[in-house]
């Protein structure tokens, strides 16, 4: 069970109350005996785990650790209702094989479930599936095919078998179903098979009859030679002639809108009632040049390959969209201006420009020219930044700044096309790249969206020509939203009770009423059943991987319909972490963090202990949560050096995901700064509560981590006696754009962020061991990063670091003998330093 423990801190007495809450409850079923009570601060959550282990305890390697992660068993994923609300689907991977099979459990079968045929996988693989207004019909894609049901008769039927790469699926308001191919959006009659060209476009000159003279002796050919100018008459006649067919003809397939050429389309979408098309265009460019290259030197043919690469931050260069606004009944196409949103030409970093020309001995004079703006690209999402109302004459754009301040909620006035603020999200730092979902309520002309602007992710509702109002707020993220087809509820997952927990809810929409729809304490997703009277759960907790349950909304308790987890596993009597809020000496937050500690140890008598310092990767990214990691190698390596005597830090620190925008920005222009402030915090705090001799504590993280790894050795020598530093980013003007440009901005407006943030510049303090184990097919954090470094290294004659590289690994290691190779060099300098 989860207990209370202060360990030394010095919190408020009002607390989040759990009783009887395991977090590594037994894989049979979860422990839903927990009461919850809410207030402004939070202690220690400590794990007492009720084994299910058949052995008292077992000594962890890193040979079992670092092996094919199948030995652990292989949970489900990707999960789905099935159509009747009756099954869920899954897909599992294949003992010691990539590949993965669809699997279905039916509710009312207590057996296990059964493996979907491949011959007839096209009837169940509809996880993406679209439905129609009445929920009667459902549509989707498989293998390029469309396939469409009648969810009353189970009637399934093939609509297409080509090679026209459909997607964009939509059933429109008269029952026909549309979808895009290239550039064009086609429509089918599910009854009749009528198969028909909506809308088609072309990045062309329009054609004419005949061009113009385009010099003197072709003017004058025309005029003097009689055949030519006749020749030129019959072609435009012939040209007229075939115009006015396809103008007065209903038979043949509409002509093509015509956009400027060298552009190429972003994004389109068509309105429900057909009548509509939005397009995003933009001047077309290669993705990368020429030299954004990477050398593979391990290839099947014994070659030396150059894979090609993303560009970096600094040679990317800004990029601006413009929309258009289709008739496609009378053939006319308007577009959209940004003129009339609030800031559109607002020179948003003039303070930063006039920072970095003061450096540079220059001055700044204010820019008001139009800002380059596009469509808002959330990295979460599934959902499109345009999103039409189902009478399909109301719809409704996300847009971004590319300079990363601004989110503005439009609609657009058809009649005028103009384009309406709605709403305008602005950040000095930047806009997140999460926490963007937006729609229209079904039966309204109301939006709703999710907002960072109270300081947290929270949601709102919008009438087109009203105000917004909050329908969930708090000091706590909102997320995964997912609307009652009769408005009357809003789903979505948040964590409400505490930082670390997950739970799902819903809100009344009229009421604003928030009910509690599950309280299994750990890390939980889900899916609305089709019936809208289920919910279908992804739960895990802190010692146990994902695995699915059924819950029925009115019930209480919820159903494990999945047991993946293997008996190997489950056999091991695994360390669970405190969930401990450190103390920040720079914020009034504390900083969660999770705390491995040797079991029955002795703080009296033992001697101090040596500690080791995790920090995860991407920076946004929450790691102290109750839930199973996405770094379930580390939680085990974390495990087995806790058996050894080590206690382990692994921190939310500053620039993680879960704690607010605040938390999120503290790194704008600075990374590297707040982060291993809240480092020397975490190792204050073990000298303080866990025994530690602050003088043994060593650190360790891939990508980010890696980063912060250099930025602590380099910075703060004092502060940890060895680190290693994994697929570690050393330049951040190497590295992409859309991270990058969020948080410094780009090198050529802001070289101060770039230089202030970038380990390369501070490599002459290294005094302490350091390690670097470098991946050289690296896709993401460039293997020149570490090559660069070292050569750094070697003109500043350091000594003392080292340097593995690994041949055939990118940014995820894939090889468990590379897995081992690394982490046997991390627990080796952590022995021989610590």
């Amino acid at each position: 069970m989860f207990k209370l423990r202060t360990q030394g801190l010095l919190v408020a007495s009002v607390t989040l109350l759990f009783v009887s809450c395991s977090a590594t409850q037994a894989v049979n079923k979860p422990d839903e005996s927990t009461s919850v009570k809410l207030s402004p601060s939070y202690e220690t959550l400590t794990t007492h785990t009720p084994t299910d282990s058949n052995i008292a305890e077992q000594s962890l390697s890193l040979q079992q650790i670092m092996a094919d992660p199948d030995w652990m068993g292989r949970q489900p994923i990707r999960p789905y209702w099935a159509d009747d609300s009756a099954g869920v689907y899954y897909e599992q991977k294949r003992l010691g094989s990539p590949l993965r099979d669809l699997w279905i459990k039916d509710l009312g079968d207590e057996t296990n479930g059964k493996k979907v045929n491949i011959s007839t996988k096209h009837q169940d693989a509809y996880q993406r599936r679209v439905l129609d207004q009445h929920n009667k019909m459902a549509a989707w894609v498989f293998e390029g095919n469309v396939f469409i049901k009648d969810l009353e008769t189970k009637t399934l039927k093939q609509l297409t078998k080509d090679n026209k790469k459909p997607y964009n699926l939509k059933f429109l308001n008269d029952g026909r179903l549309s979808f895009q191919s290239g550039d064009s959006f086609y429509a089918i009659d599910p009854f009749t098979g009528f198969y028909e060209l909506l809308v088609t476009w072309s990045f062309a000159d329009e054609p004419i009859g005949v061009t113009a003279p385009q010099d003197y002796i072709a003017e004058q050919q025309q005029k003097l030679i009689k055949v030519v100018a006749l020749k030129r008459n019959h072609q435009e006649q012939k040209f007229q002639q075939q115009s006015l067919l396809e103008k007065t003809n209903s038979s043949l397939a509409p002509p093509s809108f015509y956009f400027a050429k060298g552009n190429e389309t972003v994004e389109a979408s068509l309105s429900p009632n057909g009548k509509w098309l939005i397009v995003a265009e933009t001047k077309h460019s290669e993705w990368r040049d020429d030299g954004d290259i990477m050398p593979n030197y391990i290839n099947e043919d014994g070659r030396i390959s150059a894979d090609k690469v993303r560009p970096r931050v600094a040679d990317v260069t800004p990029k601006n969209e413009k929309l258009w606004l289709l008739n496609i009944e009378k053939h006319t196409k308007r577009a959209l201006s940004y003129s009339d949103l609030p800031g559109f030409n607002e020179d948003v970093l003039a303070s930063v420009k006039r920072e970095n020309a003061a450096a540079k001995g220059q001055e700044y004079s204010i820019n008001r020219l139009p800002r380059d703006i596009v469509l808002l690209r959330d990295w979460s999402w599934s959902q499109s930044a345009i999103q039409w109302h189902s009478d399909g004459d109301n719809v409704a754009i996300m847009l971004e700044a590319w300079d990363n301040k601004d989110r503005w909620l439009t609609s657009v006035d058809l009649a005028t096309a103009k384009l309406k603020n709605q709403h305008r999200l602005h950040d000095d730092a930047w806009v997140n790249y999460d926490f963007n979902s937006f729609g229209w309520l079904h039966k309204s002309k109301a939006l709703y969206y999710l907002s960072e602007e109270s300081g947290y992710a929270n949601l709102y509702l919008k009438p087109l020509n009203g105000e917004a109002r909050a329908l969930v707020s708090g000091q706590f993220e909102v997320n995964n939203l997912t609307l009652s087809q009769d408005d009357s509820f809003m789903y979505f997952k948040a964590n409400k009770k505490h930082p670390g927990i997950y739970e799902i809810y819903r809100v009344a929409i009229q009421s604003l009423a928030v009910q509690e729809l599950t309280n299994l304490n750990g890390m939980t997703d889900y899916q609305l059943s089709p019936d809208e009277q289920s919910l279908l759960l992804t739960h895990s907790t802190l010692t146990r991987p994902p695995e699915l349950y059924v819950k029925n909304i009115g019930d209480e308790n919820a159903k494990q319909i999945t047991h993946t987890i293997s008996q190997a596993f489950l056999d091991i009597d695994w360390i669970a972490p405190d969930i401990v809020p450190i103390p920040s000496s720079h914020t009034e937050q504390p900083i969660f963090s999770r705390v491995y500690a040797p079991k029955n140890a002795n703080y009296e008598f033992d001697e101090k202990r040596k500690a080791v310092v995790f920090s995860h990767g991407a920076g946004y990214l929450q790691n102290a949560h109750l839930g199973w990691s996405a770094y379930f190698r580390e939680y085990m390596f974390h495990n087995m050096l806790a058996q050894q005597g080590y206690v382990v830090l692994d921190m939310d620190y500053r620039a993680s995901a879960g704690y607010g925008r605040d938390w999120r920005t503290a790194i704008y222009r600075q990374m590297g700064t707040p982060e291993i402030q809240d480092l020397q915090d975490g190792v204050n705090w073990l000298a303080e509560n866990q025994h530690v001799d602050a003088n043994r504590v060593g650190t360790y993280g891939g990508s980010y981590g890696g980063f912060m790894t250099f930025m602590a050795m380099f910075k703060s020598p004092e502060l940890f006696k060895a680190g290693a530093a994994l697929r570690p980013v050393s330049d951040w003007a190497h590295y992409n754009h859309g991270y990058t440009s969020n948080i410094l901005n780009t090198p050529d407006i802001d070289p101060i962020a770039y230089e202030r943030s970038s380990p390369i510049y501070f490599a002459e303090g290294l005094q302490k061991p350091l390690l670097i184990n470098a991946p050289m097919v690296d896709s993401n954090v460039f293997f020149v990063d570490v090559v660069r470094l070292v050569q750094r290294f070697i003109e500043l004659e350091k000594q003392n670091f080292e340097t593995a590289i690994y041949p055939v690994e990118s940014h995820g290691f894939v090889q468990p003998s590379s897995w081992l190779d690394e982490y046997r060099r991390i627990y080796k300098l952590f022995e021989t330093n610590l």
